[in-house]
């Protein structure tokens, strides 16, 4: 490929992956906001509610690692066009919805587009650049994830404000259609990295499925049925890990994280962190929104200062890992994302808002100081072939804690609040729940430390 082609490659191939990392936080964090909005006109209790939440994530985590094998076989940029095409239509169909079953099947939809996006950005990313380039457009990358988080709060406030909470998904539209002829006509090349391997539908299967019934699950506790299905879920999962030592081309290679001390850890940390911070912009819009008394814009005016953080310091925290050992620099990361959770064990209804947002501010900071350097060492310590299958993993360990964060909330609160719509009567059973989350998180959170400083060197 002569180096203008090359060039433009680069450049469209950093554009595309920026533009899809922005899309699918953007969805998710502008979601929150409306939240509220949806549960009023479909009059869904607090447990429906996290579904249309969870539903999506669910999705993606289920399918990211599948269509990460697949690109690799099938080719990266063909699986990521189809993937902006159903993500697209899916945002269309949900703003279309009447009811809760529509909109959490439509949701459904969205997240495997989603799957089929991000198992495959940062994998074109890393095979258009070089090892030299690679820690900055990743960098770059990782900072369209926080402005999507970051823009969602602000703007899925201000639209569902103004215009309902059906123009958060219509607003989705516009940029897909953006993305798709850049793809088609400006992205030169494919990527298939194991052509004509066999893709592992046994594997695949077993692995969906766990996901499901472990969700399913957590909204069923603390019923019965809901304990027995976690247990089934895990021990799908255990024989989904069995499954993948024997099988001759897996969809998930197991021996990465057997004989790879960096990318076990790293991906465990990346695990642990997600599951220990996601949940925290659902359970605080619904605080604002209900016990604060807070409109959706300035709910979102409020989650905002988070993710602005994560987006300011992402692209330094991926330069300075290209420098100092990137375990250092997460794990210091871990620790303030831990100090950034304790203050909100102490949430009440008189709570001031600027210290909700000083909480926010540092829990932001922790978390840039760990994702940019994590991702690296991830990606770092993979041979080329395995580019497709390590981004998937990263990726999955992110979709699956962000999943499990909102089983844990969802968990706590049907037990707690149980099926009911939250109103002031529950506000009192709703802090609770919260507050009991929060904690929570902050042992898991503290936990992920260790998990961080174990991986060992990458360089």
């Amino acid at each position: 490929m002569n180096s203008n082609n090359n060039a433009v490659n680069k450049s469209t191939a950093l554009l595309i992956a920026t533009l899809s990392s922005f899309l699918t936080p953007f969805m998710g964090s502008s979601m929150n906001i409306a939240l509220p909005s949806i549960g009023k006109e479909l009059a869904l209790n607090a447990v429906v509610l996290s579904w249309v939440a969870t539903a999506y994530l669910l999705a993606a985590a289920m399918f990211l690692v599948p269509f990460g094998k697949i690109a690799d076989i099938q080719g990266r940029k063909k699986i990521f066009t189809y993937g902006i095409l159903v993500y697209t239509l899916a945002s269309l169909l949900c703003a279309l919805s009447t009811s809760a079953i529509w909109l959490i099947g439509c949701r459904i939809l969205q997240g495997i587009g989603s799957a089929m996006i991000f198992g495959t950005g940062v994998a074109i990313l890393t095979s258009v650049f070089p090892v030299g380039e690679r820690g900055r457009a990743l960098g770059i990358s990782v900072a369209a994830t926080y402005t999507g988080l970051s823009v969602g709060p602000v703007l899925g406030g201000f639209l569902t404000q103004h215009f309902g909470w059906r123009s958060i998904f219509l607003a989705n539209v516009p940029l897909g259609l953006v993305i798709i002829p850049l793809v088609v006509w400006r992205l030169k090349g494919e990527w298939a990295a194991a052509k004509g391997e066999s893709f592992d539908f046994i594997g695949s299967t077993i692995y969906g499925l766990s996901l499901v019934v472990v969700m399913y699950g957590f909204s069923l506790v603390p019923a019965l049925p809901g304990a027995w299905l976690i247990l089934l879920g895990v021990l799908g999962i255990l024989a989904f890990v069995r499954w993948e030592t024997r099988a001759s081309s897996p969809v998930l290679n197991m021996s990465l994280f057997r004989h790879n001390t960096v990318f076990a850890f790293s991906n465990l940390a990346a695990l642990i962190n997600y599951s220990a911070t996601s949940a925290v912009g659902f359970l605080l819009s619904l605080y604002l929104q209900y016990v604060k008394v807070l409109s959706p814009q300035n709910a979102g005016l409020v989650l905002v200062s988070q993710p602005v953080m994560m987006a300011i310091f992402s692209p330094l925290a991926g330069r300075l890992s290209d420098r100092i050992e990137p375990r250092i620099v997460a794990s210091a990361g871990m620790a303030l994302t831990t100090a950034g959770l304790l203050p909100f064990i102490f949430l009440n209804e008189r709570t001031p808002l600027e210290f909700i947002v000083a909480s926010l501010v540092l829990l932001g900071f922790g978390f840039a100081l760990f994702s940019s350097p994590n991702t690296n060492a991830v990606m770092s310590s993979v041979e080329h072939r395995f580019y497709g299958v390590a981004s998937a993993t990263l990726g999955t360990m992110r979709l699956t804690g962000q999943m499990l964060s909102m089983g844990i909330a969802m968990l706590i609160l049907a037990v707690y609040v149980g099926k009911v719509q939250i109103t002031p009567p529950y506000y009192a059973l709703f802090l609770t729940s919260l507050k009991t989350a929060i904690s929570v998180f902050a042992v898991l959170c503290f936990l992920g430390i260790f998990a961080s400083l174990a991986r060992g060197k990458v360089r």
